[in-house]
C-alpha cells in the first residue's frame, strides 16, 4: 500500500504484516541499534503496532489486541528510521517533535479504536512471536492482518487529526 497517497482522516481496511512492540520492546530494540548489534528481524515497509495482546484463547489466534497510549513510546521515535518501518499504530496524540519526525521521515501514523481488542484481533489471520520472547505480552510478534480497521492521525506531509479545530 502507498502510505504516501493517504491523508490524516482517511481510514482504510490495512491487510499486511504488523509487528507489536511497546515500551520495553522498543527500549531493548533501542539499546541494540545504540551497540551496533544485529537486530534479527526485517522491520522494512512493516508497521509497528503499539499493543500487548492478552493471552490467546483456545481456537483464537491472538488474545485482545487495542492499541497502547503511543505518547509512551515518543522517547523512540529517532530509532524508527533505521528500522526502515513505514509507520506506527497507537491511539491518541504524539508530540510536536514526533509530529516533525513523522514528516522528515516520510512515516506514517494510525490510530486504532482504544477499547477495541476484542474486534480488532478478529483481523488477525496469524500470529507468530518473534523477539524477545521474555517479555510476555511486551514480546514482538509478527502479525499478519487483513482488513484491519485504520484511521491515519498523522500522515507523511505531517497533517496531524489531532490539531484540527
Amino acid at each position: 500500500m502507498d502510505f504516501k497517497k493517504l491523508k490524516a482522516g482517511d481510514k482504510i481496511y490495512y491487510t499486511g504484516v504488523i509487528y507489536t512492540a511497546r515500551d520495553q520492546a522498543h527500549l531493548r530494540l533501542k539499546e541494540m541499534i545504540d551497540n551496533h548489534e544485529n537486530i534479527p528481524i526485517d522491520f522494512q515497509n512493516a508497521l509497528i503496532y503499539y499493543a500487548g495482546p492478552t493471552p490467546t484463547k483456545p481456537g483464537n489466534v491472538i488474545g485482545s489486541i487495542g492499541p497502547t497510549t503511543s505518547s509512551r513510546m515518543d522517547k523512540f521515535i529517532d530509532y524508527m528510521k533505521p528500522l526502515k518501518i513505514e509507520g506506527m499504530i497507537g491511539k491518541g496524540p504524539r508530540s510536536s517533535y514526533v509530529k516533525d519526525k513523522i514528516k522528515e521521515d516520510g512515516l506514517i501514523y494510525f490510530v486504532a479504536t482504544g477499547g477495541a481488542g476484542a474486534l480488532l484481533s478478529k483481523a488477525v489471520i496469524s500470529a507468530k512471536e518473534v523477539l524477545f520472547e521474555d517479555l510476555g505480552c511486551e514480546s514482538i510478534k509478527r502479525l499478519e492482518v487483513k482488513d484491519f480497521p485504520l484511521l491515519v492521525a498523522i500522515d507523511t506531509s505531517g497533517n496531524n487529526i489531532f490539531e484540527r479545530n
